[in-house]
């Protein structure tokens, strides 16, 4: 098979690979597509180190090649998602149902080899079944559709309530698809206007620039009191967590998804003053099933968000895309 495999830093080189080999209670699958995003340009440009070497992608859509003689969960020719993260099922957070908080998780094309290939090794109880003619680019962002319905849900969205979105990327267009079918009213915050339109296509009632003006006026402009009710963050900024904690009303909630990885100064004294709630929320536990409905149910869009396309050997290029202003998700179609 081709793999893209990266020896370090900026060193990725598509080349001939060893087919994997199914061992006990696991898969192999033949990729379809796969996304690139932020975490993979990161482990690509060497700011998140890896085990050298390594082959990146876990946002991913394939077909079942091959399963070992245990396995139930699929069977080949079976179109499958790939869910990349797997916990050790062992711990004391996994037994409390927190898997995602798992010390010992385990991420598909992180910590072992991913689907940036022709063919991908993956445990069994990872490939989430999907229909035959569901389409492809929908399926693509089921992984971090996942990440923001969990995000949506921890946030505890009321119909009619009015919400923020700190950040117009992929995550954030896609909280804003979530929120509107929750019901709520929902605003996108972002630095740049760039995709505003694109954003009140999916259902946002207004958009707001932070060069724009105070925040904390236009999210009382919008909500029509103090300030919104829900803000999701997904930037991963700290400028970002400001804005959130600027747009939320006394008594409001904050959800972050964003991981910002610098130094971010919080006003504590405000948070305590207004009694605002900080609620942290970490890729997903079972969300997988809610977001295949979401797709599938036409409630939220994809096709809009993949704004690149590359075969696998023009990954080079996919990874220059990624980082131009135009793009919101590259796809690789291998």
């Amino acid at each position: 098979m081709k793999a893209a495999i990266l020896h370090g830093p900026r060193d990725l080189r598509v080349e001939a690979a060893r087919d994997p080999t199914p061992e006990p209670g696991e898969a192999v699958v033949r990729i379809v597509a796969a996304g690139l995003c932020g975490t993979d340009h990161e482990i690509w440009s060497g700011g998140r180190p890896v085990a050298y070497p390594r082959v990146m992608g876990h946002e991913l859509v394939g077909r079942v090649e091959s399963v070992a003689s245990d396995v139930r969960e699929v069977r080949p020719g079976d179109p499958v998602v790939i869910e990349p993260n797997y916990s050790c099922g062992r711990c004391p957070l996994c037994r409390e149902g927190n898997r995602n908080l798992c010390l010992s998780r385990i991420t598909i094309g992180i910590n072992v080899d991913g689907g940036f290939a022709e063919l991908v090794r993956v445990p069994a109880r990872c490939c989430r079944s999907t229909s035959a003619g569901a389409d492809r680019d929908a399926l693509l962002l089921v992984e971090p559709l996942a990440v923001v319905v969990r995000a949506v849900n921890r946030g505890k969205p009321a119909p009619g309530e009015s919400a923020a979105i700190v950040g117009a990327g992929t995550l954030g267009l896609l909280a804003l698809q979530v929120l509107r079918a929750r019901g709520a009213r929902v605003m996108v915050v972002s630095r740049s206007r760039r995709r505003f339109a694109l954003a009140a296509e999916l259902g946002a009632e207004r958009t707001h620039a932070t060069v724009d003006g105070p925040l904390a006026e236009a999210a009382r402009s919008f909500s029509g009191r103090e300030g919104v009710d829900l803000v999701v963050e997904t930037a991963g900024t700290p400028e970002a967590v400001t804005h959130a904690l600027e747009l939320v009303r006394p008594g409001g909630r904050v959800v972050l998804i964003g991981l910002p990885h610098e130094l971010t100064p919080v006003s504590f004294f405000s948070v305590v003053r207004r009694e605002i709630t900080i609620t942290g929320s970490m890729i997903y536990q079972d969300e997988f099933p809610e977001a295949l409905r979401l797709v599938g149910s036409g409630a939220v869009r994809t096709g809009p968000l993949i704004t690149h396309r590359f075969s696998l050997d023009r990954i080079g290029e996919a990874f220059t895309a990624h980082t131009d202003p135009s793009s919101i998700k590259v796809a690789l179609e291998i």
